[in-house]
């Protein structure tokens, strides 16, 4: 699966993007947030308080129960705000 991170997200782990591999237990967006902060100190601390990031299957906004069968892309980000 492709994984995109935006805004300060990305600026906390260090990279905009990355294709990765799912283990059989990760089979929502919330499944995938915890494996991805134990791949190391740096996603652990982009997704610290996991309940503030936002995510998007396939370009669709998703929350954190949907399921990731079928999508090939999800996107990490901060909220958003407007002006």
């Amino acid at each position: 699966m492709k994984v995109l991170y935006f805004a300060w997200v990305r600026e906390r782990i260090g990279k905009g993007e990355e294709t990765i591999d799912l283990p059989a237990d990760v089979v929502t967006v919330a499944d995938l947030i915890g494996h991805l902060k134990g791949r190391g100190e740096e996603y652990a601390h982009a997704f610290e308080n996991a309940t503030v990031i936002r995510a998007a299957l396939d370009q669709i906004h998703a929350k954190h129960d949907a399921p990731l069968a079928g999508a090939a892309t999800v996107a990490f980000f901060p909220p958003m705000t407007g002006g």
